[in-house]
């Protein structure tokens, strides 16, 4: 989606409070819900597809159980249904993960002493089995209000207003978190601002969002200071440090799609590489260190996503080795390190712009990756190592 633009739609003022949305917003408890779907639905006999998902989001667990029966035409009431799925999700909140920038967010936020707040659809026991797994997360939030304490659901804004009641804050001065279509009105419908981090990012999705103030790619995006709170200053050399992430393969296009419009030795590696990683990454641009077999290692920016300029049907991973090559290197093994977040990713109107956008990335990336803790990652052996059937052709 990629709006690095926070000022994009609506007139902002500034806030007091933040009251987020959990599931799909904080937590990824989405995919822990979709697997026990699939088991209930097969169970009576109907293959599951994931119809419906953008109807569900941010419904009350018997809403969305009515939902599915009905796409599914499935023969049971509500009740029995979201029993069903319940059971199993019991023992799997414990796997869900912490969404990309939530805790840096929720951390800076305490620490400042800016009250915030949950106002979540889901019932208060599963809230607080979610939170139990979450370190520190009880504290952080002394606000939770869930959909069985008050009496409408989202889109209604009573989860809101009653959270704002709660913190002793006027609607005016909240700002609203969230990632599904009916929580967006829910929060305008409170008389709050809004900022949408869709949980299914894709361009069919957007107008879906069309009514918040704000539409962001992730939580990496979020600047406090456009709101009036204290800003994040943890960027060393205009790139966030992150859990690296380590991929690698043989180069299965050298001077991939893009180089040869751009004119940058951007590399494509198999897609066997990454895939089961992508899912954590959110779409963007990323720093790190690149390893190539036979020449060396090499400084790196990189794209994660659909490259909307190129409107791929797939999400993509790019690499873009920052040295001047000679020659291709189609074949050769090419390890990276991954280890900083510079921006989202942004639709480009013409190629110039995009050319332009992508060299500032490179000069960014130059300038960190001299940076501790990025320039360590440099001596990492994973750069160098040979996997066991390296098939460079040099």
């Amino acid at each position: 989606m990629g709006d690095d633009n926070q000022h994009a739609d609506h007139h902002q003022h500034d806030v007091e409070y933040i009251l987020f949305d959990l599931d799909g917003t904080l937590l990824d408890t989405e995919s822990l819900v979709d697997a026990s779907l699939k088991i209930v639905v097969t169970r009576y006999g109907k293959n599951w597809d994931g119809r419906g998902a953008q109807k569900r989001l941010g419904k009350r667990p018997l809403e969305a159980a009515a939902s599915v029966i009905e796409d599914y035409e499935l023969p049971c009431t509500p009740f029995d249904f979201n029993a069903e799925v319940l059971a199993l999700l019991q023992e799997r909140w414990v796997h869900a993960r912490v969404l990309p920038g939530a805790i840096r967010l929720v951390q800076h936020l305490h620490k400042h002493n800016v009250p915030i707040a949950i106002a979540s659809s889901s019932p208060q026991r599963n809230i607080q089995r979610k939170l139990a797994h979450q370190s520190g997360w009880t504290e952080y939030f002394p606000v939770i209000v869930a959909g069985d304490m008050v009496k409408n659901g989202k889109p209604a804004p009573d989860i809101f207003l009653e959270a704002a009641r709660l913190l002793n804050a006027e609607p005016s001065k909240c700002l609203v978190i969230e990632d599904a279509p009916a929580g967006v009105l829910a929060g305008k419908a409170a008389g709050m601002q809004v900022v949408a981090v869709p949980s299914m990012p894709s361009k069919d999705a957007r107008p879906l969002y069309s009514s918040a103030d704000v539409i962001l790619s992730s939580l990496l995006d979020f600047q406090p200071e456009v709101w009036g709170l204290p800003p994040l200053n943890d960027r060393i050399g205009g790139a966030l440090p992150m859990e690296p992430w380590y991929i690698g393969g043989p180069v299965i296009k050298g001077f991939g799609r893009g180089s040869k419009i751009l004119g940058i030795p951007t590399a494509n590696l198999p897609t066997s590489a990454f895939s089961s990683q992508l899912a954590d990454h959110v779409c963007g641009i990323y720093i790190g260190w690149a390893g190539l077999s036979n020449r060396g290692i090499y400084k790196m920016v990189m794209s994660v996503g659909w490259n909307p300029y190129f409107d791929n049907s797939e999400k993509t991973v790019e690499p873009w080795i920052l040295h001047d090559f000679s020659e291709d290197f189609h074949g050769e093994e090419l390890r990276l390190i991954v280890v900083g977040y510079i921006r989202p990713e942004a639709n480009f109107t013409t190629l110039e712009d995009l050319v332009e956008k992508i060299h500032e990335d490179g000069r960014i990336a130059k300038a960190a990756l001299e940076m501790k803790p990025f320039s360590d990652y440099a001596e990492d052996s994973y750069l160098t190592t040979p996997l066991p059937l390296n098939i460079s052709s040099n």
